[in-house]
C-alpha cells in the first residue's frame, strides 16, 4: 500500500478499493450496484491537491452518482487488466476516460510498474542492445530514462517513440473495447491536441499526456460516443496553486498541477456531452 499513500496537505481522499482491484482510488467509496458515471485517467482525474476535482463537480451538477477512478500517474496499463475496474467501467451509464500518455505503459522496450506506471522496471534486451552504452539500472522513472535516451541519441529514439504509440494505440482499443462505446474520451491537457512533431514542441519531454497524437485519438473515434477537448483557459492556468491543499515540501509538484479554474473549465465541458451520452444510453 505504499505506493498507493497521497499526502494532500490535510485534505483527506479517502482511499478506498473495489472488489478484486489492487488500486486504491479516491472516495468515498461508492455503491456499483446503484446507476452512476465512471471517470477513469491518471493524477489529473484523480484530483492530487484538488478538493472537487471534475468528476465531483460533474456529480454536484448533475446529481448523478460518479465513481473516480483516478490513478495517480497512472495510464492504460493500470486499468486494463484490471477485470474489476473494466467491468465497472462496462456497466456505468457513461465512462469518461482521460487521454494518459504513451510513456505510462510496458511495450517491447520496457516494463512499467503495473499500477504505479510512472516507474520504470527494467529495459528489454532489444532496448538493450539498441542504447549499448545505457546503464538502464540508474533509472527509476519512465520519464528520466526516456529524457536520457533522447539527450544521448534523437535518432535513435525515434524508433522508441514509435513503439510507444504503437502499444498505446493497441492497449487503448482493447480497454475502450471492453468497456464499449457508452464512453467519452477526454484531453485535460495544457497541450493543445495536434499532429504537431513532438520534438518541436516546448519543453517535448515534459509534455502530458507524452507523444499523443490528434491523429491517434482520432482513430478511436469508432470506439466511444465523443471526444471532449478541455485545454485550460489563459485565466485558468494563471491560478497557479490558489484553492489547492498540499504540504509545504511538495509546493513544487502542485505547481505542476492543473488548477481549480482547470477542473471546473474541464467540468463544463464534459457535462452537456455527457447529458447526450445519457440520452443514447438510455436508447441502447
Amino acid at each position: 500500500m505504499k505506493h498507493d499513500i497521497i499526502e494532500g496537505g490535510g485534505l483527506s481522499y479517502a482511499p478506498c478499493r473495489y472488489g478484486m482491484s489492487r488500486i486504491f482510488f479516491r472516495g468515498p467509496k461508492r455503491d456499483l450496484d446503484s446507476p452512476y458515471l465512471a471517470f477513469l485517467g491518471g493524477t489529473e482525474t484523480f484530483g492530487k491537491f484538488i478538493d472537487r476535482p471534475f468528476p465531483a463537480l460533474v456529480e454536484k451538477e448533475l446529481r448523478r452518482t460518479c465513481v473516480n477512478f483516478g490513478c495517480v500517474n497512472g495510464g492504460v496499463d493500470a486499468f486494463v487488466n484490471d477485470p474489476t475496474i473494466m467491468a465497472a467501467c462496462h456497466d456505468a451509464d457513461v465512462t469518461v476516460v482521460q487521454v494518459m500518455g504513451a510513456n505510462y505503459l510496458s511495450n517491447r522496450f520496457y516494463s512499467v510498474h503495473p499500477r504505479r506506471n510512472d516507474r520504470f522496471l527494467r529495459a528489454s534486451t532489444v532496448l538493450q542492445a539498441i542504447y549499448n552504452e545505457v546503464d538502464f539500472s540508474e533509472f527509476t522513472f519512465t520519464r528520466h530514462m526516456l529524457g536520457a535516451l533522447y539527450d544521448r541519441s534523437p535518432d535513435r529514439f525515434d524508433i522508441v517513440v514509435s513503439e510507444l504509440r504503437a502499444a498505446w494505440s493497441a492497449r487503448m482499443r482493447n480497454m475502450l473495447g471492453q468497456i464499449g462505446k457508452r464512453t467519452i474520451l477526454l484531453w485535460f491537457s495544457r497541450e493543445e491536441l495536434t499532429d504537431q512533431p513532438w520534438q518541436e514542441r516546448e519543453k517535448p519531454l515534459s509534455a502530458d499526456p507524452l507523444f499523443i497524437t490528434k491523429s491517434m485519438v482520432d482513430g478511436l473515434s469508432d470506439l466511444v460516443m465523443n471526444t471532449v477537448i478541455a485545454r485550460p483557459s489563459d485565466i485558468a492556468l494563471s491560478q497557479g496553486t490558489t484553492g489547492m491543499y498540499f504540504p509545504t515540501m511538495q509546493a513544487k509538484a502542485a505547481a505542476d498541477m492543473l488548477s481549480v479554474n482547470s477542473h471546473i473549465e474541464a467540468s463544463a465541458k464534459l457535462i452537456p456531452k455527457i447529458k447526450e451520452g445519457l440520452t443514447v444510453s438510455d436508447k441502447i
